[in-house]
């Protein structure tokens, strides 16, 4: 598998990385869909034989399990050095004040938490997970450079808000002497372009590379439009995503199931190649909770679509209201 550099930073990771989210425990947190360890393992070591490198998890996935189970994987089955570890920090971790969010505290304590959990003396990629309105950005951003200069973490990046919002963080680094973002972690996939309008052009322009999460659409690319799944049932967040414009995301999903045919190969293949032929794009984020899932991921690497296909794909598009994080 080939590495590619984030934005115009010099952190280089693979082209497919695997998100952790599903690894933890299925009683812990709000993800009864998760793996439990023994199988998140083989996952994570198969993503390391397939060549790939780079591995995002977050504090808050099953409320510090995950960065356990990776932790742990990655010490038995890669070197340290070879592989990119990224992590999040914004959520809830314990009641009472500052167990949640960006202030100076929050982030010091979590910093710290995250390191221990993930065995490691340093994060390749620390992310804010989301924007704190209920926090000086200019307390975040002196915390956070803070802890690169520390040399506990190597770059940073964000995730979910709006284009405003992130430029006034970008400049505000900028402006002070502090470190700026690389990286913006958002939800980018055929059915959900909205940060095509402001988010990503910044991007472009500022040098960010763009780590998209949900590149599946949560599965609905990858499967008939009506048919469920585990995480459909019980994830939280899939009564607000993927309900405003049925008709038009259909056809959509309509578009990917044709071409994968034409192509002979899975859905899923086409809707990660239509990510990442996206010039924002440095890695999209893919779950996996079947080792099928892994290889239909790693195998999109090798697939470019054709200009007509890419009409195909997006022709049905309609604007949609922000959704995932606001």
């Amino acid at each position: 598998m080939k590495h590619v550099n984030v934005g115009t930073s010099g952190l280089q990771v693979s082209e497919v990385t695997l998100g952790c989210m599903s690894f933890g425990d299925p009683d812990r947190g709000a993800h009864g869909w998760t793996l439990p360890e023994p199988e998140s393992r083989e996952i994570i070591k198969a993503a390391l034989e397939q060549g790939v490198t780079t591995f995002d998890t977050a504090n808050i996935y099953s409320l510090g399990r995950s960065e356990e189970i990776v932790g742990r994987a990655i010490t038995d089955f890669a070197n340290r050095e070879d592989v990119v570890i990224a992590s999040k920090v914004h959520g809830t971790m314990r009641p009472g004040p500052n167990g949640g969010g960006l202030s100076r505290g929050h982030i010091m304590e979590q910093i710290d938490a995250s390191l221990r959990r993930l065995g490691t003396d340093y994060l390749d990629l620390y992310q804010i997970h989301r924007f704190d309105s209920e926090v000086p950005i200019e307390e975040t951003l002196e915390a956070l450079h803070d802890v690169v200069k520390s040399g506990k973490v190597r770059y940073l990046g964000a995730s979910s808000m709006y284009g405003w919002q992130f430029a006034k963080l970008q400049y505000t680094a900028r402006l002070n002497g502090w470190t700026p973002f690389i990286s913006m972690q958002a939800q980018y996939n055929l059915l959900n372009r909205e940060d095509e309008r402001e988010m990503y052009p910044f991007c472009l322009d500022q040098g960010v590379g763009a780590l998209p999460w949900s590149p599946l659409a949560r599965g609905k690319l990858a499967r008939d439009w009506d048919a469920s799944s585990s995480r459909f049932d019980s994830d939280p967040l899939f009564p607000t995503l993927y309900k405003q414009f049925e008709v038009h995301d259909r056809k959509i999903v309509d578009a990917v199931a044709a071409i994968a045919r034409e192509r002979e190969v899975s859905r899923a293949q086409i809707a990660l190649a239509w990510v990442r032929s996206q010039p924002v794009v440095s890695s999209p984020i893919v779950g996996a909770t079947r080792l099928s899932h892994l290889d239909h991921a790693v195998a999109s690497t090798a697939l470019q679509l054709s200009e007509s296909e890419l009409a195909r794909l997006e022709e049905h598009y309609v604007p949609h209201a922000v959704e995932g994080f606001a």
